[in-house]
């Protein structure tokens, strides 16, 4: 599995590009693997504050539907909304097309956050 080094990760599967004050999220490789092929993803949070720990938006797959997880507090600027005509890209391309929401940052506590080896460890991979 794919965890690039560059990112950071929730352990509710979340992953995070810090650039300055601006975070790109989505869901990990293991995430998508997990739940699936994704059918819907749904985020009506923007132009919002979202705490850390706070649901942010949800994804549906064929057999479940799942929470997604602010994985840092910041508000929510953008909305890839490709996602909204073409979901399955979350399954293609998790890490590069298929992210979620940028965030503009509010804060920089980012103890939670785990490097790429310790979610690999965390998933078991």
């Amino acid at each position: 599995m794919n965890f690039p080094q560059e990112l950071k990760y929730t352990k509710d599967h979340e992953w995070v590009k810090i650039e300055g004050d601006i975070a790109t999220i989505g869901i990990t490789e293991f995430a998508q693997k997990e739940l699936g092929d994704i059918v819907y993803v749904e985020v009506e949070t923007v132009g919002e504050t979202i705490e850390a720990g706070e649901v942010f938006g949800s994804v549906e797959a064929v057999k479940t539907v799942s929470d997604l997880f602010m994985p840092i507090t910041g508000e929510i600027i953008e909305f890839n909304d490709k996602l909204e005509s073409e979901p399955e890209l979350v399954n293609e391309a998790p890490y590069e097309a298929g992210w979620m929401v940028k965030v503009k940052i509010s804060n920089d506590s980012f103890t939670e956050l785990l490097d790429a080896s310790e979610y690999a460890e965390l998933v078991g991979a």
